[in-house]
């Protein structure tokens, strides 16, 4: 079917007459980071898509692009109203001729104006809002992350940034951000699309079921390997380093070596706990590619037997959600972790590289902090002294977790009522 032309765009969306007379749909464009076996985007995905449904009252064609169709397929259903499309790793072209043929550009990921993991994927987005502003189209920034984006990029992306028509950022922190920076761009401050996420209930027992001996004294470990980001483009390279060609991994002799430090110190204080509160250790691989970390931190373990290791390419978002859920403690480098598991009133430490977890802790606003640098040179010492905290005396920080999470809950269901009030505006905009 072609695309629907900007008028016929404008006229659907009035309250008193959704479709037009041919039974056109809009077709809206959901770029992120899709396919790749994240189970934080994969939560995400899904509760935007739901709510991209509800806004249109289901009436409404969606395109998904991703880098792995196959892994897509793993989650989201294709049906005639739904459309999984291949994104090329050089996807300039793709992503112009996509935005041509939609009427709607949605920005799904949440690390969205940032240049932490790759400037090649903040360049993604950003190219789809400048050939949106150039077509006429609207396009409207989901619930997304403003983290730090290096100089040599900043004045260039905010530039783009600037044509957006809607931002919604997931905390303040974002927001604020923007504006130091100068953006004019409708700005609004929700909260994260996974706070909204209800995983199916038929794998809620997925402790009990793999690992029952480990039910009742879990501590999960959810972990990224901070020294091999960010991922930066090469004609070539060692295949082991290539995440997808010609993109490739920061690896260097020093940062092999730094990566090392970091297992060993993690399976240093594993194997404390075990020990010492005779548990059980989750290590949990958030994205696939985490498992090869993963896997190093287990090989230092002495306790091995009281390890193991859940991963997003094995287990789907309900069964990582229930899981991070029946947890005693997380500790953390993953953003998603931390929110999936606040439901539950999980006790959390983060060991952060990027903002976004600082910013999250803050939120909450812990007392005593539970953030440490990956770069702090005390860093297990602290994490040591948190672990110890939490697990002694976990219910005053389990109150003012599932107390924040209701918050946020409440803040991130605005996002739909935006994107609503949005279409809305934007038609009696066009209309004068």
């Amino acid at each position: 079917m072609p695309a629907i032309t900007n008028l016929e765009f404008i006229n659907m969306y009035k309250k008193e007459n959704y479709l037009t007379a041919n039974n056109n749909k809009p077709e809206v464009f959901c770029l992120g980071y899709n396919g790749a076996n994240n189970t934080g985007s994969e939560t995400r995905l899904l509760s935007i898509i739901e709510d991209v449904r509800s806004v249109f009252d289901s009436k409404v064609n969606i395109t998904i692009p991703t880098f792995n169709v196959k892994n897509l397929r793993r989650y989201i259903k294709e049906d005639q109203n739904l459309k999984i499309t291949h994104l090329p790793s050089i996807y300039h072209f793709s992503i112009t001729n996509a935005v041509k043929n939609h009427n709607l550009i949605i920005l799904v990921e949440g690390s969205c104006y940032m240049d932490t993991w790759t400037w090649a994927l903040l360049w993604a987005f950003l190219l789809a809002t400048k050939q949106a502003h150039v077509s006429g189209k609207p396009v409207v920034a989901y619930s997304v992350d403003v983290g730090e984006i290096k100089s040599s990029n900043l004045t260039k992306a905010c530039r783009e940034i600037d044509k957006t028509d809607l931002i919604i950022v997931r905390n303040r922190a974002a927001a604020e951000r923007l504006k130091k920076w100068g953006i004019t761009a409708p700005v609004e401050v929700t909260a994260d699309s996974a706070f909204t996420y209800n995983p199916d209930p038929a794998f809620e027992g997925i402790v009990n079921d793999v690992w029952p001996e480990a039910k009742g004294k879990l501590i999960g470990f959810a972990m990224i390997d901070f020294y091999c980001w960010p991922v930066v483009m090469r004609l070539c390279g060692r295949r082991r380093d290539c995440y997808k060609w010609p993109y490739y991994f920061s690896r260097s002799k020093e940062r092999k070596i730094s990566t090392a430090e970091m297992a060993k110190g993690l399976a240093f204080e594993a194997n404390r706990i075990i020990k010492k509160y005779d548990c059980y250790v989750a290590l949990i691989c958030m994205e696939e590619l985490d498992e090869s970390f993963a896997q190093q931190v287990q090989s230092y373990i002495t306790h091995k037997n009281r390890t193991k290791i859940f991963s997003s390419g094995q287990y789907n978002a309900s069964q990582m959600t229930y899981l991070l859920r029946d947890l005693n403690l997380l500790v953390s480098s993953r953003y998603h972790a931390c929110i999936l598991s606040m439901q539950a009133g999980i006790p959390m430490i983060a060991i952060g590289h990027d903002l976004r977890l600082k910013e999250l802790f803050e939120e909450i606003d812990f007392e005593e902090g539970f953030f440490i640098s990956y770069k702090d040179e005390k860093l297990f010492d602290i994490l040591s002294g948190f672990v110890d905290k939490l697990l002694e005396n976990p219910k005053p920080v389990k109150r003012k977790i599932i107390e924040s999470y209701n918050l946020q809950l409440e803040r991130a269901k605005r996002s739909k009522e935006l994107l609503e009030s949005f279409i809305s505006k934007f038609n009696s905009n066009t209309n004068k």
